[in-house]
Parts: structure tokens; C-alpha cells; sequence
């Protein structure tokens, strides 16, 4: 069914997605000078919006790494505004076409809850059997003529499908733009080039249009290993999926449909490393734990980091990692490990 949701440029609309981008943002120089001019930026934005002149920049990018490595594409705050709406435009219209389990990214979910319910699907076939999937190098693989036809199956607002492809297409796998010259340089091409937008691959990391975008795509498999495999149990986060069968047999025949569907589909491919069938009684790693019916605690590598990593600003979010997932004699050498590191 075709959406009939128009978007809306007009300022109070502006305003309120203002009031949605700066809660929990960090006070950077590009921010404040932002918000300094405020009420003019957002008068050219809506008149660059409503007469379709909207052009996005250059995203900056750098790499973290966290388990793996990650490369991670920040807009301008201007253009990170846009992604802002076409979020709160989208998410009405998707988010109640979603299955249940679709963990990540959506209001009420999260990844306790991901894994909560994991616990419980273990619980519920004690004597069956898994398989964990997940997409190798999900974000740049992302087919983005196939999102936009996705997108197109809900929406025809034309207002909405031009700034919906010029975000899209604003994103082309960009390598980190070292200096301010190398960004105007690329800017002056894009300038060049911005009369035909070319789709290519890959949304950016680091955006909130690409959580939105992430969970309408994968939308697709969820739906075909709900309703055409008709699993007995599955559940997705991120790119991250375990499908719940009552025999091994059973798991691999929805491999080899899953991996067929994905490759032809969504020209999606399985992480091989990642690709395991195994007994559930056995217990499963996922989503940084490990994983039994009865209880649950964090793999190594994150214990580690954790312990590595916790600070005076960041306590509160290790603090309650460690206190939801592991046991009372863990939690009181995490509490002692703490008490360490702040008293020297």
C-alpha cells in the first residue's frame, strides 16, 4: 500500500526536528556557530527544501576501531539536519511494517531486549537448533537503486523522493578527507557532477538516516524468513540475525534459501566467519554475549575492553553493561576494578 504522508518543509516543522538533532549532541565549534544563526539557517534551508535547490555536502570520515575496524561518515551539521527529517518523516510511515523482531534502531527495542529475547527462543528449543547469521560489510553493500525502489513502494511524494535521492546518492563509499583543501576540491566535483545523481553503494555510518534506511532494507529479509520460510523462531539486530529450527537439516535448507534470497534480492552476502548452525542447548554467541537459556555473560573480548576502557565519563554506560549481563561475583570485581582506576 502506497503511502499518501507528504513531507513537510514549513519552519515549525524545521524547529521541531531542530529540537529532535541537538538532544545528547556534544557542544563542537561547527554546532554553536550553527545554532548562533539559527533562525537564518533555517529560513535558507526551508527555501532550498521547498524550491528542490538542497545540495549535500561532503561527508568527513575517519575510522574507529571497536572489535573491527569501522570507517565512519559525518555530515555537515546542515546536512545532518536533512537526514534528521527524512528520518522523522520515514520512521512513521516503516516503522509499524516491521516485524516484532527488529531489535535495533526502533523505540521500546534495543539490544538488551535483543538479547532477552534471544534467551527465550533459546529457552523454547532446548532440543532444536540456530543459525546466526549476519551481512559481510553491510553499510557498503547497501544497493542504493534498490532502497529507493523499496522506499518508492510506500511513498510517491515527490517533495519527499528527490531529497530522499539526493541523500542517498550523497553517500559514495567517500575515503577520509584529510584536509579542508581535499574537501573543497571534492565539492567543486561534486558541484560539477550534481546535475546527474548516480547511485552507486553503501549509506554512511555515523548517520541517523542510516538506521532507518539499515532496518527498511533488512525489512525485506525479515519479512521473507517470517513469511515465505515460515521459521520457527527469528530475530534480527543490525545486520545480526539467528534463525530457531527444530533440526540441523531443517537450518541448512534456510541457509541456502536465505543466501540465495539475499544475493539476488538485496545483493547481500553472508559473513563466512560468522555463518555458524549449532545445537541450542550448547548455548550461543551473539551480540557480544554468550548466551544460554538460564544465564548470559559478556564474551572476553568485551569484558576486556570494558575493563580497558572504563572511565570518569563513560562509567555510567559500563557500569550498567556489566550489571545486565554478568554475575554477582563479576560485578563486585568490576565495582573493585573501578574503585581502583579512580583512586590512583
Amino acid at each position: 500500500m502506497i503511502g499518501s504522508v507528504s513531507i513537510d518543509y514549513s519552519l515549525p516543522i524545521l524547529w521541531h526536528c531542530w529540537q529532535r538533532f541537538i538532544q545528547g549532541k556534544k557542544r563542537t565549534a561547527e554546532l554553536e556557530h550553527f545554532r548562533y544563526h539559527l533562525e537564518e539557517n533555517l529560513k535558507i534551508l526551508e527555501q532550498e527544501l521547498q524550491h528542490q535547490i538542497y545540495k549535500h555536502g561532503v561527508y568527513r570520515s575517519f575510522s574507529i576501531n571497536d572489535t573491527k575496524r569501522r570507517d565512519i561518515a559525518v555530515a555537515s551539521i546542515k546536512d545532518r539536519f536533512a537526514h534528521r527529517l527524512l528520518y522523522e518523516y520515514l520512521v512513521p510511515i516503516y516503522d509499524k511494517t516491521f516485524i516484532y523482531d527488529a531489535w535495533s534502531c526502533r523505540k521500546g527495542k534495543g539490544l538488551l531486549g535483543a538479547i532477552e529475547r534471544t534467551q527465550y527462543f533459546l529457552t523454547q528449543n532446548r532440543n532444536g537448533y540456530f543459525w546466526r547469521g549476519d551481512i559481510r560489510k553491510f553499510f557498503d553493500s547497501v544497493d542504493q537503486k534498490t532502497l529507493l525502489e523499496i522506499i518508492t513502494r510506500r511513498t510517491e511524494d515527490p517533495n519527499a523522493l528527490w531529497l530522499l535521492e539526493e541523500v542517498i546518492a550523497s553517500y559514495q563509499g567517500n575515503k577520509a578527507t584529510g584536509c579542508r583543501e581535499r574537501e573543497r576540491e571534492r565539492e567543486r566535483e561534486r558541484e560539477r557532477e550534481r546535475e546527474r545523481l548516480v547511485l552507486g553503494r553503501g549509506i554512511a555510518i555515523g548517520n541517523v538516516s542510516s538506521q532507518i534506511f539499515a532496518n527498511i532494507y533488512m525489512n525485506e529479509f525479515d519479512r521473507y524468513a517470517v513469511h515465505t520460510l515460515r521459521v520457527k523462531h527469528y530475530l534480527r539486530y543490525g545486520d545480526d540475525f539467528m534463525i530457531f529450527t527444530d533440526d540441523h537439516d531443517t537450518a541448512v535448507e534456510c541457509r541456502e534459501h536465505s543466501e540465495a534470497f539475499l544475493d539476488e534480492k538485496l545483493s547481500l552476502h553472508l559473513h563466512s566467519r560468522n555463518d555458524v548452525i549449532f545445537p541450542c542447548k550448547k548455548g550461543a554467541k551473539f551480540l557480544g554475549c554468550m548466551l544460554y537459556s538460564h544465564k548470559r555473560y559478556l564474551q572476553k573480548r568485551i569484558w576486556n575492553r570494558s575493563l580497558g576502557r572504563v572511565n570518569r565519563h563513560n562509567i555510567a554506560s559500563y557500569n550498567g553493561l556489566i550489571h545486565a549481563h554478568e554475575d554477582r561475583d563479576s560485578v563486585r570485581y568490576f565495582d573493585w576494578h573501578i574503585f581502583n582506576v579512580f583512586n590512583e
